[in-house]
């Protein structure tokens, strides 16, 4: 049996703790309390971090979807990505301050948001489109704004939204605004390929693609009226936030219009669209 020597604490004969220590156990909590208290104060303070962390049941509970739509609706705005059997943030999810974990048990990666991402109108409006509840009262209340007030609030909002009404009619009922939408619109029904027009994009900036095909997450812009300097600057202002949230885009033009049959399946390809 090893003798420890007696504690260095005056007047204390008790034996040290441990070999290689100075100090009988009483006395080393007195002189470490200090520390222990900031350590379990670092962990209080790091709980509410981690509570304000919410996993897609519990953020769809609090939005009143299940997880599997959440998860669908959030993959549909580009914030998460299929990973194994799980989800992944992409980067637009992680600007928002998405974090990714892995269960345990399966090691199936899963995404946990931020309370605050409740606040976040483009997810509501999307999820209140998603359940019926939202139609286009959006567009409606911009056509009540005068012309001159909406290139200053609404920025690269379409000009043709501003000015005409649809009056062409695509194959798959689409009311398109011009004869080059619905070309544009008809090959893309007639090719097999799922499609929205005239799609609110998930952005701060209130702006509407001319074409969205969910399968590769790809906008689809037609440039016309490429003579009027106050479309052209429309358009770079359009491209610019295009641009800034990383969003696939496919642009086209009175040339490409002539030969959809040659340029959109290429164009398609570069995001893992395929035609047959």
């Amino acid at each position: 049996m090893v003798n420890l020597p007696k504690c260095s604490m005056a007047g204390c004969d008790s034996p040290v703790s441990k070999a290689g220590y100075t100090l009988c156990y009483k006395h080393w909590l007195v002189e470490n309390k200090s520390k222990v208290t900031k350590q379990v104060k670092e962990v209080e303070l790091d709980e509410p971090k981690q509570n304000n962390f919410l996993t897609s049941t519990a953020l769809g509970e609090k939005l009143g979807i299940n997880s599997r739509k959440l998860n669908q609706v959030l993959s549909e705005l580009g914030w998460i990505e299929r990973s194994k059997k799980g989800w992944i943030p992409t980067s637009q999810g992680k600007k928002l301050h998405a974090e990714s974990r892995e269960s345990r048990q399966s090691g199936v990666p899963f995404v946990m948001w931020p309370e605050a991402i409740i606040t976040s109108k483009i997810l509501t409006n999307t999820i209140q489109e998603l359940l019926g509840n939202k139609g286009t009262e959006t567009k409606a209340k911009l056509e009540d704004v005068p012309t001159e007030t909406k290139d200053e609030k609404q920025v690269g909002y379409r000009d043709k939204l501003d000015k005409f009404k649809p009056t062409h009619r695509a194959m798959d009922g689409h009311w398109v605004r011009s004869k080059a939408e619905g070309l544009i619109d008809n090959w893309l029904y007639m090719s097999g390929i799922v499609h929205a027009y005239e799609r609110l994009l998930p952005v701060e900036e209130e702006l509407y693609c001319d074409f969205y095909v969910p399968a590769g997450k790809v906008y689809i812009e037609f440039w016309g009226l490429e003579n009027d300097p106050k479309y052209r600057e429309r358009k770079e202002k359009k491209k610019q936030i295009y641009k800034k949230y990383g969003f696939n885009l496919i642009e086209l033009n009175d040339e490409h219009i002539q030969n959809l049959d040659d340029y959109l399946p290429k164009m398609l390809l570069k995001f893992n669209v395929i035609v047959d």
